[in-house]
């Protein structure tokens, strides 16, 4: 707090007028946040409790408020006196050394970490990086999005919720936070009209803004808190208050849909075209009881986010009290401006917000299947991968020769989603439909302009579309070829892909008429010989009679698979990465699979996100943003029969429990493209899953944990090679011991996986495990690893007592170099039924 008075002997003077662009920057300060200020500062108070001795994890229940006071929400005399210092300290000392008028404070950070977010110029950062008390300034970075069946996929209605409460009562009272795109709050997964309304939230303290339109609340006792975040985004000139809303109204459709998986009513009818897809029920098909939403937009339409505003939000959720945090958002890259993926702003934060007993859920992120895509880095992280879940809308076509193509189902109904009773009509390409010289114009193939095909030929057949590379790009969307068939009078549409485009997701879309998709580039060739041999031509090449025919079948209903889940196509893989030049990291990432493919749930009717589903109120995505909200409300369920477990005891339960096997019983598979660039399906690893696929009943009952301090992380911190322990006390606040540096590993950080990314010769591993089961049980325990590695663990087996904590041992030699990684897993097999997997992930080097 020296940095006023020395400021003063600076001889550097910054100039009246700042010569470049401006950019937001984000500063961290000498000196603690709320979660960790133990005092010392004349005046102020403690505001720090050390919720690693007062949570319990081998308590079983409770009331949660013994938790929640720990969790600074109550705007205490301390903690309001306390942040006030900060801001007031942050104002003076840019006042101090800059020159007012020449750039623009955004936020104070107090609670999670002491900075601010500053628009300055790069000349002005570059001073503020020398002046005493600053200890890190960091250019901001964009974020971007990580854009039902599955509860009784989960075993969820049978299996969770009565035990949770029941279903209107699971996940009653516990908060999650959703740093997302806002909300869409007249949707009814978020209504509050039952005839048991909601009550307050004591803990939550958190404010709901006001729309500016209709000068109401967007809380209703559903959801308890709505803010926006956005002034990073005004500052950078990205934001646009007529198309981005400056108030926490979704635009986008990504932050409804995300709540709504996570804590969506229960039971609302998914109704889109006349025809309902099933009944709403949170987690996933579409949405996870009454758990109660709070709401910080920093996601918008356009442009996606700013890691300043994120922090901002992040800083706020945990002031207010909200008990979980979900993030479907990431970063564009791994950070540029620190040694390590791990130490930056955003994490930084996440890691306070774990301090003070907030579990976190993060998006893997999109970049699959690729290796080392991912954008959620940390182990204090819950990082989770998409799968597939046993649900496929499959379609077919029947041609007049009789061949049969397969597609996807883009259909409305069983009574019409078919083409009349499955008559055939004439096949009529837009090439053949075109008005005048339209097609010197425009691209009228791609179906999106009815005013461009001739009505006349169109009436009474099925038109055949091609697929651009507007549909990927969002300016084209099979919506709009329904609209245009239907304007026109067709019987039916077909839209054909005859082009490859590697990297390229298709996924059925509902729509209001007979319909089809054909990905499959051979079978579109089919389709097109046939309607060109078929089709009869003048002297000048124009169609003048069409024999073509076809019949679209019935795309709606869902076919189930044992081969389920599968590891998503577009979900990041591993391994994690420790640094922006890409290299392994000793922390296992994925950490845990759940759904996120074709997932249902609510959509803002003005959402942009998915052109298919504008205007609609319901919308099936997939994406990693999808799968995150699922751990969020298990992880919610969770916290509510477990309200003093700390946020790595509630990972744990989800991992140790996970499986990875699939339905029939067979080792878990990941989608992958062949050489050919042909999806195909691989073998999955803990690289592709993490620990595996989510089992909610079982996470709720996992026999053992294995726990991890705040004091463990700034250790696993202070261990990694090529990382100064100033950097750490700079991003974090914490210091580091002087035994961090070789006497401790990256690996030695006690978490429920074991990653090696460098095992020369034989190295030892031990593991805590602590009993949080109501009795004492023994348990066995097995190895399994790859041949390349010898994996043995001590003792073979053990008794724990509820309550007790016991130490395994792990050693892991190299037999062989193969400049590839082994995979194995450590099996604690209770004699009470309990079942703990520890995923063993290790590369043998000389």
């Amino acid at each position: 707090m020296k940095a006023l008075e020395l400021a003063c002997l600076l001889l550097i003077i910054v100039p009246q007028v700042v010569l470049g662009t401006h950019d937001v920057y984000i500063v961290t300060m000498e000196g603690e946040p709320v979660v960790s200020y133990r005092g010392g500062v004349e005046g102020f108070p403690a505001t720090a409790i050390d919720l690693d001795e007062d949570m319990d994890i081998t308590s079983c229940g409770g009331n949660m408020t013994i938790l929640y006071m720990f969790q600074f929400t109550d705007f205490s005399e301390a903690v309001t006196s306390y942040s006030l210092h900060l801001r007031r300290y942050h104002d003076k000392l840019l006042d101090s050394l800059l020159v007012e008028g020449t750039y623009e404070k955004l936020y104070s950070y107090h609670h999670l970490i002491n900075g601010f977010a500053v628009h300055m110029s790069p000349l002005q950062a570059e001073f503020l990086r020398k002046a005493p008390g600053v200890k890190h300034v960091e250019r901001d970075m964009k974020i971007q999005k990580l854009t039902t069946h599955t509860p009784q996929f989960l075993g969820l209605p049978t299996g969770v919720w009565p035990t949770g409460g029941g279903f209107d009562r699971a996940g009653e009272d516990v908060v999650i936070g959703f740093v997302d795109s806002g909300i869409y709050p007249q949707h009814p997964s978020f209504s509050a009209h039952k005839t048991d309304p909601f009550g307050p939230v004591p803990h939550y303290t958190g404010k709901c803004e006001m729309d500016p339109v209709t000068r109401r609340s967007f809380c209703n006792g559903k959801i308890v808190g709505a803010q926006h975040f956005a002034k990073a985004a005004i500052a950078a000139g990205a934001f646009n208050p007529d198309v981005d809303f400056a108030s926490p109204l979704d635009g986008d459709g990504h932050g409804s849909h995300t709540a709504a998986i996570a804590a969506g009513n229960n039971g609302i009818p998914v109704r889109m075209h006349g025809h309902e897809f099933g009944k709403a029920s949170d987690c996933d098909f579409p949405e996870f009881v009454i758990d109660r939403i709070a709401v910080y937009k920093v996601l918008y339409r356009l442009f996606g986010g700013y890691v300043s505003d994120v922090v901002a939000a992040i800083d706020q959720a945990v002031q207010d009290g909200v008990d979980i945090l979900n993030l479907s958002v990431g970063p564009n890259s791994p950070p540029t401006a620190t040694r390590t993926t791990f130490l930056n702003p955003f994490d930084a934060a996440l890691l306070s917000a774990v301090k003070a007993g907030v579990f976190v859920a993060q998006a893997a992120g999109n970049g699959g299947p690729f290796p080392k895509t991912l954008v959620s880095f940390s182990p204090w992280i819950t990082t989770v991968a998409a799968g597939v879940d046993d649900r496929r809308y499959k379609n077919h076509l029947v041609l007049g020769n009789g061949k049969l193509l397969p597609g996807l189902g883009v259909s409305r109904c069983r009574t019409v989603a078919a083409t009349h009773e499955n008559k055939s009509f004439s096949l009529i390409s837009a090439a053949d439909a075109l008005l005048g010289s339209s097609a010197t114009k425009y691209s009228a193939l791609d179906c999106q302009r009815p005013e461009l095909l001739n009505k006349r030929k169109v009436q009474g057949k099925i038109l055949l579309c091609g697929y651009s590379f507007n549909y990927i790009s969002g300016t084209a969307s099979i919506k709009k070829v329904s609209q245009t068939a239907r304007s026109l009078g067709a019987a039916g549409f077909i839209v054909a892909v005859e082009n490859s485009y590697p990297g390229t997701k298709f996924d059925p879309v509902p729509v209001s008429m007979p319909g089809i998709l054909i990905t499959d580039v051979s079978r579109t060739k089919d389709l097109i010989d046939y309607y060109n041999s078929s089709t009869i031509r003048d002297w000048a090449g124009r169609a003048t009679t069409f024999q073509a025919t076809a019949a679209i079948a019935d795309g709606l209903a869902p076919t189930l698979y044992n081969s389920a889940p599968q590891v998503a196509l577009f979900s990041s893989r591993g391994p994690d990465v420790k640094d922006f030049s890409f290299q392994d990291a000793d922390v296992l990432k994925p950490d845990i699979l759940a759904p996120g493919n074709l997932i249902w749930a609510a959509w803002a009717p003005n959402g942009t996100d998915e052109a298919n589903y504008a205007g609609e109120g319901f919308a099936m995505v997939s994406g990693t943003s999808m799968a995150a909200p699922h751990i969020a409300g298990i992880a919610a369920l969770i916290k509510q029969k477990n309200p003093k477990w700390s946020p790595s005891a509630i990972k744990s339960a989800l991992m140790t429990t996970s499986n990875t096997l699939d339905k029939g019983s067979h080792p878990l598979r990941a989608q992958q493209y062949s050489t050919s660039e042909i999806m195909t399906l691989t073998r999955a690893t803990p690289f592709d899953y993490g620990s595996g696929a989510v089992n909610p009943k079982a996470a709720l009952d996992p026999g053992l944990v294995l726990d991890a301090t705040h004091q463990d992380y700034i250790t696993f911190l202070c261990s990694i090679p090529d990382v100064e322990h100033s950097e750490v006390s700079n991003i974090t606040g914490s210091t580091c011991s002087s035994s961090s540096k070789g006497q401790q590993r990256p690996y030695d950080l006690n978490i429920p996986s074991i990653t090696i990314s460098q095992l020369r010769g034989t190295q030892t591993v031990k593991r805590t495990v602590t009993s949080v089961a109501d009795e004492a049980e023994t348990y066995t325990i097995m190895t399994r690893m790859s041949p390349e590695i010898a994996l043995e663990v001590s003792p073979p087996a053990l008794t724990v007592l509820p309550g007790a904590s016991r130490e395994i041992t792990a050693t892991l030699t190299a037999r062989s170099v193969t400049g590839t990684y082994s995979f194995g897993e450590i099996t604690m097999k209770g004699d009470r039924g309990h079942l703990v997997r520890i995923p063993v992930v290790a590369m043998g080097l000389k």
